[in-house]
């Protein structure tokens, strides 16, 4: 018989960020009231699932929005370090063409190379760190399901990688607004389907940060 696992990526919700700055990796940033609300939805869109694993990235807003779902289920959060937010050389600081680094000439040499990207951790090792996450969650909760806290970067980034597709993108055009599943259906060891939900679309709707926060 066939044995089926999901494993879900959540992006976390939204985070209290006053200043605007690309906040990355830094510590203490945390979910906003809204984000706390988007952390209470995703884990009622996950009530009556099977979860048997609830992993986070090590980052507060990855933390804050898995613990709604892993009181639901009654689990520990688990702590993996492969969900963390991609690097960038930008982090804590504000980014935009008209008030932020962009308007600095010295700074447009980390941008002469999409493909990599020049600015930040390379695509492929994104990949790499996520898919390894995936397969840990994959094996621990086999025949049932996980559900792994990440960001949006790299919840995308994989993603593509699992559909084949080139990494070169339009950060505007992800599919993976605020507090979004995306999950990933395998049927032993075979990805068989990857559905996209959004249980927090109202909520993103009155955010201010918009799909890119």
């Amino acid at each position: 018989m066939t044995e089926r696992t999901i494993v879900h990526l959540l992006r976390h919700g939204e985070v209290d960020n006053p200043e605007g700055v690309l906040y990355g990796r830094l510590p203490d940033f945390h979910l906003s009231p809204l984000g706390r609300e988007m952390a209470e939805r995703a884990a009622m869109a996950t009530d009556g699932r099977d979860i048997a694993v609830v992993t986070a990235s090590p980052l507060d807003r990855a933390r804050e929005t898995a613990a709604p779902a892993a009181d639901l289920h009654g689990v520990p959060v688990g702590i993996d370090p492969d969900l963390i937010e991609a690097g960038n050389v930008f982090e804590g600081q504000r980014v935009g063409v008209g008030d932020g680094i962009l308007k600095h000439p010295a700074m447009w040499r980390h941008l002469y190379n999409p493909f990599r990207p020049s600015w930040g951790e390379p695509y492929t090792e994104i990949a790499e760190r996520m898919q390894r996450a995936v397969d840990q969650a994959r094996e621990q909760a086999r025949g049932r399901e996980a559900l792994l806290v990440s960001h949006q970067s790299p919840i995308w980034t994989v993603r593509q990688s699992l559909e084949g597709r080139r990494f070169v993108h339009d950060p505007r055009h992800r599919q993976c607004s605020l507090a979004s599943l995306t999950s990933l259906l395998y049927d032993d060891d075979d990805l068989t389907a990857i559905v996209y939900t959004e249980p927090c679309a109202d909520l993103v709707a009155r955010s201010t940060k918009g799909v890119g926060a």
